[in-house]
């Protein structure tokens, strides 16, 4: 009697450390949610952008948009550290949304509307909102979780041997009761035995089935996150509650999926899974609901991001110097005022008025490609999170990209003018489709000689007046401001050159082209041998004047 005294008080004391841990971390998890509030995302372990970028890939399977934010604009514009910039999210389920809708979105104001009326909420009920906040942090974030490829993929995903799982689950539960009821050195010997067969078979399985038992975990933690949520009095509230009534009972089958991952007391309770082979007999209980209720399990994975989502978009706006609500008109124009850049620490605004192709004009460093990137930004964000990084912002619906940071491709053996024309022919791709596009373009065919450049330049940026398009160019080439001076605006960054300073700039948007050449006074402020000096300002008026060069002598 005493030994099975001793069984039953080691399980009651493995219970009460589990809860124990579980009330002791969930108060300090309350604790960190209210702190980060109103703060930027600091950094995290999770949400490589490998696996939001998966799952961003499975989802379009199932999912379409008007329009996408590529790979080349991406990366142009920075657009990881801007989503990470924004992501104060705590489940992956909310980090992979946020990355989905900032690199897709559709030409409506539908899901603006929505995400609006979930911010307006969250202002007027904080607590609501970070109670929610706590919920899917007590979910937590888990990296390729593949919940996507399920989401997609359903029917493909089962596991045989589900009766050989439930016999060997069993196996420790008659041992116990066995040595409870006639306790022997056999009766010790089958307990042992099974337990330690059940260990080393979980772990084999597991090696083999890695992928599925996490993904299926993530799962079930996310519906059992969404049952909680559900509780919550939110404006989707109706609307979550309907897909997951058919899908809530998988939290019973998939008991052993439910602890939060990382935790003291997951640990423990892994123990008993493996003994139980507690994730095994579960996973096709559990995959079944998911394949009878597709289309409910998809809409509930999307409503807990569009609920997570809408808190981090909110906190970023709490937190950035400016923001506004975008305005969209039929109009082709782009119009703003303070647009600035998110990820400078001292940015200077400026406004801008896009009506037609616009040239931008200035030195290196004086701010042109800054300001370009600042302008697309705000597009990006304005057509995706509905925030614009202004005092005002107004803009149309279409398709968004750049051409910028373009580097040689040594994979598929292009030079680097090679990489740049494709690059620039993606862009003109798009404007044929006559969707309004939005096109940002620094240094454009910047890879070859000057003569062609200018020339090539020139026809591609005219050629798209015959489209509903808009380019925004920043060059260094004052020939396209005279070509295209009928055509096109003209805005231009300035520097100032002093003995006492040398270069500065004031980062300031001035009209029309650039006329100053300050790089020969600079010469001359760093003390260049004056006969240096006298000879390029010489060459430089003679162009001035006849519009070709003088041979040197």
């Amino acid at each position: 009697m005493e030994a099975q005294l001793i069984v039953l008080g080691f399980v009651a004391l493995i219970i009460l450390i589990i809860i124990i841990t579980e009330i002791y971390n969930r108060i300090k998890l309350r604790a960190l949610v209210k702190t980060k509030w109103g703060k930027f995302p600091s950094g995290n372990f999770f949400d490589k952008e490998e696996s939001l970028k998966t799952a961003w890939g499975k989802a379009k399977a199932y999912r379409k948009y008007d329009s996408e934010i590529d790979d080349i604009t991406w990366y142009d514009l920075d657009g990881f550290s801007l989503f990470e910039r924004i992501n104060a999210t705590y489940s992956s389920a909310g980090s992979e949304a946020l990355y989905q809708r900032m690199r897709n979105f559709n030409f409506s104001k539908k899901s603006h509307e929505r995400l609006e009326t979930l911010i307006d909420y969250y202002k007027q009920n904080p607590d609501v909102r970070e109670e929610i906040q706590f919920q899917f942090a007590c979910l937590g974030k888990k990296d390729n979780n593949n919940v996507e490829n399920y989401l997609a993929e359903t029917k493909s995903q089962a596991l045989p041997n589900t009766m050989i799982y439930l016999v060997c689950g069993v196996l420790p539960i008659v041992g116990v009761i066995s040595f409870i009821l006639f306790p022997s050195t056999p009766a010790i010997l089958f307990l042992i035995g099974s337990i330690l067969f059940n260990v080393i078979y979980y772990q084999i399985k597991k090696e083999k089935l890695e992928r599925e038992l996490a993904c299926m975990g993530y799962l079930v933690q996310t519906v059992a996150c969404a049952k909680q949520v559900a509780k919550l009095r939110t404006p989707f509230q109706e609307e979550l509650t309907k897909n997951l009534k058919p899908i809530a009972s998988m939290t019973k089958f998939g008991i052993s999926f439910r602890m939060k991952s990382n935790s003291e007391a997951e640990l423990m309770f892994d123990y008993l899974s493996m003994i139980f082979l507690l994730p095994l007999i579960s996973y096709n209980f559990v995959l079944e609901k998911v394949k009878n209720y597709e289309s409910q399990a998809k809409e509930l994975w999307r409503l807990l991001g569009e609920l997570e989502v809408s808190a981090a978009v909110l906190n970023f706006r709490e937190i950035m110097p400016d923001t506004s609500q975008p305005i969209f008109s039929d109009t082709l124009q782009v119009i703003g005022e303070e647009v600035y850049h998110p990820l400078l620490a001292t940015p200077v605004p400026n406004a801008v008025n896009w009506a037609k192709n616009t040239l931008v004009t200035g030195s290196n460093a004086s701010g042109k490609s800054t300001y370009v990137k600042s302008v697309a930004i705000s597009c990006i964000l304005s057509a995706t999170i509905h925030t614009a990084l202004a005092t005002k912002f107004q803009l149309p619906f279409g398709h968004i990209l750049t051409s910028m940071a373009v580097e040689d491709d040594i994979f598929e053996g292009d030079s680097y003018f090679v990489a740049e024309t494709k690059s620039v022919k993606r862009v003109l791709d798009l404007a044929e489709t006559n969707t309004p596009c939005l096109c940002f373009i620094d240094e454009i065919l910047k890879g070859t000689n000057t003569i062609e450049r200018i020339s090539a330049s020139s026809s591609m940026i005219h050629w798209l007046d015959n489209y509903p398009s808009l380019a925004f160019v920043a060059t260094h080439d004052i020939e396209l401001t005279e070509i295209l001076k009928e055509s096109c605006d003209n805005v231009h960054f300035e520097e100032q050159v002093t003995k006492e300073y040398g270069v500065t700039f004031d980062y300031s948007l001035r009209q029309g082209p650039s006329t100053t050449r300050n790089a020969i006074e600079l010469l001359q402020v760093l003390n260049y041998p004056k006969e240096i000096v006298a000879q390029a300002k010489k060459e430089a008026n003679h162009f001035d004047k006849h519009r070709t060069w003088q041979k040197l002598e």
